[in-house]
């Protein structure tokens, strides 16, 4: 599969090239969330097997994310939280040694996720209200995160590790920014420092419109200085629309289309993940 070379905004990026399909790595329930029931080294064998499925497959880009913690709380995370998404991540390193590796922690959980992805060797967190304000499922995102979350960056040596910010995230109203464009938002991201920006359908399973994924390329590339702000496409992949939106799009994010029936809380199925892959490496890169 071959990978695209666009590179970051605001970090260095640690030098790693994006591949162009990330598979995700729902890591179970946390400790102390309401759908707890298996302990840490349960969910970090569950995620070490997973990993290591896409690993052996072939794909070269991973996300680990927390998603069966709902419903959540946002902002700042409880030390368990933290120790138990570090030792996830870790393992999931581990089983892909290789990989291009991020994390997201939810909701809001990003300097968390800054010091996990730093701490177990990953690239690159997914930020969430990165620039502008919405009122999601969880509540009012009143506060744009770029402003602490870069200094937080900074401040602890963690400038290599990129920031991706979902732009009008899924699960969310807009109607407070009504009057921003995706190619506002996306130009927002890219003045503060993103260092690539997500697209996505309203949510989790739901495609994004090839039209927003074609105005954030426009907008990317007219906001970076160099025109290489990478565009991802976070929602509603599958091998039918992949090419369409990879003729936009720099890399593809697929979670709900790789888990067994197509359902996000589902484990991977390892037939559905490589039929994935198979239709992303046979798309012809723009």
């Amino acid at each position: 599969m071959r990978p695209e070379q666009r590179s970051g905004g605001g970090g260095d990026g640690g030098g790693a090239e994006l591949p162009r399909l990330f598979g995700m790595v729902h890591v179970g329930a946390l400790p102390g969330t309401p759908f707890a029931s298996h302990s840490i080294e349960e969910i970090c064998g569950v995620a070490a097997e997973e990993a290591g499925m896409l690993a052996s497959l072939g794909y070269r880009g991973i996300i680990v994310e927390n998603m069966h913690d709902r419903p959540y709380v946002h902002g700042a995370k409880p030390p368990e939280i933290v120790a138990a998404m570090t030792r996830a991540v870790l393992a999931v390193r581990a089983a892909a040694p290789e990989a291009v590796l991020g994390v997201q922690v939810l909701s809001g959980g990003n300097k968390e996720a800054i010091a996990v992805a730093l701490a177990a060797g990953a690239q690159f967190i997914r930020c969430e209200n990165f620039v502008f304000s919405h009122i999601a499922d969880e509540g009012l995102l009143e506060r744009a995160e770029a402003g602490e979350l870069l200094r937080y960056r900074r401040a602890i040596g963690a400038e290599h590790i990129r920031i991706f910010a979902d732009i009008k995230k899924k699960h969310a109203s807009h109607a407070i920014t009504a009057d921003v464009t995706v190619a506002d938002a996306v130009e927002g991201a890219a003045f503060f420092g993103a260092d690539g920006v997500i697209i996505t359908g309203t949510a989790t399973g739901k495609a994004a419109a090839e039209a927003d994924i074609a105005a954030a390329r426009s907008a990317a590339a007219k906001a970076s200085v160099d025109g290489s702000l990478p565009v991802l496409v976070g929602s509603g992949v599958t091998p039918e629309n992949a090419a369409a939106m990879l003729a936009h799009a720099d890399s593809l994010i697929v979670g709900s289309f790789i888990k067994k029936q197509g359902r996000w809380e589902n484990g991977i199925d390892r037939d559905r993940a490589g039929r994935m892959l198979a239709a992303v490496s046979a798309a012809r890169t723009p």
